[in-house]
C-alpha cells in the first residue's frame, strides 16, 4: 500500500490514506503513456481536411494550345498542377486519425500516470470537496489554500459533483473532469492532480 497524506478545503493535514500500490504504485511504463496519449490526441482530430485534384477543379475543359509547333511544352489541361489555380498532387483527404489501442494498455497507462503523480509529489488528496452552492470565489479560495493558484491543475469529481464542477470550470488553468471522463492525457497535463479519497478509490476499482 503506498501512503499519502490527505489534507481539507483549507489546505491542512488532516489524515493519511492507503492507496493501492497495484494503481498509485507502480513504476511508470513511459513508453505505454506516450502511446495512450498519442492515440488519444490522434482521436481528437477532426479529419476534415480536403483539398481538389485536377479533376475536381474548375476550368480546363479543352487544350491550352496545340501539341506541337509552338515551342512550348505539351500541355493537356490548365488545371494541371503545374499551372496556378490547377489540382494539388496528393494532397490531404478525410480521414480518420483513429488508433487502436488496447484496454489493458489504457489501464496500464493510467496506473502509470497515478503512480507518477504521486512519486513526483504532484497528486493532492483532500477528504471531501463539498460546495453548497456553485461559486467560482469559494473555488479560487479553496485553490489558494492548497497553494495552488496560478498552476496547471486537473480536478477530478464525481460524476454527479455537478456544484463542484460549475465553481471551478471558469478558471483559469484549471481543468475539471469527471471520474469517468478521466484518461492518460488528462492525468498528465497538469501541475497537481487533485481529487477526494473517494474519487481515488473509484480509480483503484477501475483500474484494479
Amino acid at each position: 500500500m503506498s501512503k499519502i497524506e490527505v489534507k481539507n478545503v483549507e489546505g491542512q493535514a488532516v489524515s493519511e490514506a492507503e492507496l493501492s500500490s497495484d494503481v498509485f504504485g507502480i513504476e511508470p511504463n513511459v513508453p505505454v503513456m506516450h502511446q495512450v496519449v498519442v492515440a488519444y490526441e490522434a482521436g481528437m482530430r477532426q479529419g476534415t481536411h480536403a483539398v481538389k485534384n485536377r479533376h475536381e477543379v474548375s476550368g480546363g475543359g479543352r487544350k491550352p494550345f496545340r501539341q506541337k509547333g509552338t515551342g512550348r511544352a505539351r500541355q493537356g489541361s490548365i488545371r494541371a498542377a503545374q499551372w496556378t489555380g490547377g489540382g494539388v498532387v496528393f494532397g490531404p483527404v478525410p480521414r480518420s486519425y483513429y488508433k487502436k489501442v488496447n484496454n489493458k494498455v489504457k489501464k496500464l497507462a493510467m496506473r502509470s500516470a497515478l503512480s507518477a503523480k504521486l512519486a513526483d509529489a504532484e497528486l493532492v488528496l483532500l477528504d471531501n470537496l463539498t460546495i453548497d452552492e456553485p461559486s467560482t470565489k469559494k473555488a479560487v479560495a479553496i485553490l489558494k489554500a492548497l497553494d495552488l493558484t496560478n498552476k496547471r491543475v486537473t480536478l477530478v469529481v464525481n460524476d454527479d459533483a455537478v456544484v463542484e464542477y460549475l465553481s471551478f470550470r471558469n478558471i483559469p488553468k484549471v481543468e475539471v473532469i469527471a471520474v469517468s471522463e478521466a484518461n492518460t492525457r488528462n492525468l498528465l497535463d497538469n501541475a497537481a492532480l487533485v481529487m477526494t479519497v473517494d474519487v481515488a478509490k473509484n480509480l483503484e476499482e477501475a483500474l484494479a
